[in-house]
């Protein structure tokens, strides 16, 4: 499987100026990242969402950053010089690559994964797939370790920690199991938006 690459961070949208008359462009588009609030430009802030964009390639686990690049070289209103871009923002922590089928402690021991959805449970017809979705609308459905972690993973420290944490509760299961199993349903979650990847922050990191 090649690696795949998922954005991070909790959009706060575009900032505006202070100015008689309004100025209708932005000064920037701001991030949550961490315990950092970071300025993204135009172009920049277009290249991250792009990231979010492709739900189908995200579920089939082809979103890496050669398919990501060539997107944005396609788009209706295509990015200037879009490897630099996306490079930058891999750089800076805003756009995440990871393995699904290698050693995922590296970047999850960085990472934490807070739940944006809500959790809308099973159906009779499939009682082991949850879905999740916003506003009471599922957009998709995951197995129940995934499930349970995607809803308790924010108490830990790291979502290597929570795989972890997970794993004690039953002696058939790993951490790095479980953490296969997150990796495969991770880019969806984030992309679809009932899920947001952190930064650990400094208190957390060791």
């Amino acid at each position: 499987m090649p690696k795949v690459i998922v954005p991070a961070g909790l959009s706060m949208g575009p900032r505006f100026r202070y100015a008689t008359p309004p100025d209708p462009l932005p000064e920037c588009h701001e991030v949550h990242l961490g315990d950092d609030l970071i300025e993204l430009t135009e172009t920049e802030a277009a290249v991250w969402s792009a990231a979010f964009a492709d739900h189908e390639g995200h579920a089939a686990l082809t979103v890496d950053r050669a398919s990501l690049v060539d997107a944005l070289e396609r788009a209706p209103v295509p990015v200037y010089g879009p490897a630099k871009v996306v490079a930058d923002l891999v750089d800076r922590g805003l756009l995440v690559e990871l393995d699904t089928d290698g050693d995922l402690a590296p970047v999850f021991s960085g990472h934490r994964l807070f739940p944006l959805a809500q959790g809308l449970g099973g159906t009779p017809e499939a009682p082991d797939e949850h879905r999740i979705g916003p506003a009471g609308r599922p957009v998709l459905a995951v197995p129940s370790t995934v499930y349970g972690l995607w809803s308790f993973s924010l108490l830990n420290d790291s979502l290597w920690a929570a795989c972890a944490y997970y794993a004690e509760g039953d002696a058939g299961l790993t951490a790095a199991g479980i953490a296969a199993e997150i990796a495969e349903h991770l880019p969806l979650l984030l992309a679809t938006g009932c899920a947001f990847l952190d930064r650990t922050a400094p208190a957390f990191r060791t």
